[in-house]
């Protein structure tokens, strides 16, 4: 299928509607990196006029579920992934448009190169961090995966 960033966000549209309806849009996929845009607005706010943590925290895990599937895809294997575990850190009111980033895609193929060499589940922590407009970090999101080739 060949995994696009305007193939996920069609995707979103009909499987991921509250992120399709918050604005989330994957502006960059390669094999290393995927940047998300998010944009604060009325629907995804909070009381204090920025915006709300649940929605940075979609557009973050969509930075390291997107370099997962398209690993996955890569690999020509059949692989589960799970999000075992999630941290989080907020540094400032994140308002206008916020660019969500994660560089793990070399971590995520070693490990599934790994899961498809034992037949074990391995488990990769990807961080995708969120930055406004001025380039200030506002956000940075620890997303821990368990991958798992299937027999």
């Amino acid at each position: 299928m060949n995994i696009t960033p305007k193939r996920i966000n069609s995707f979103m549209f009909f499987k991921l509607p509250l992120g399709w309806l918050s604005g989330l849009r994957v502006k960059v996929l390669n094999d290393d990196v995927c940047t998300v845009q998010i944009k604060h607005q009325w629907i995804n706010q909070n009381p204090f006029k920025s915006m709300f943590w649940a929605a940075q925290g979609m557009a973050a895990e969509m930075t390291t579920g997107a370099l997962v599937m398209k690993a996955i895809e890569q690999s020509n294997q059949k692989v589960s992934m799970l999000v075992t575990k999630q941290e989080a850190e907020f540094y400032k009111k994140a308002t206008g448009k916020i660019l969500f980033t994660c560089k793990g895609g070399f971590v995520i193929k070693q490990a599934i190169e790994k899961s498809i060499e034992t037949k074990k589940g391995q488990v990769v922590t990807l961080i995708s961090e969120g930055k406004n407009e001025e380039g200030v970090v506002v956000s940075q999101f620890s997303f821990e995966w368990s991958l798992k080739a299937k027999n």
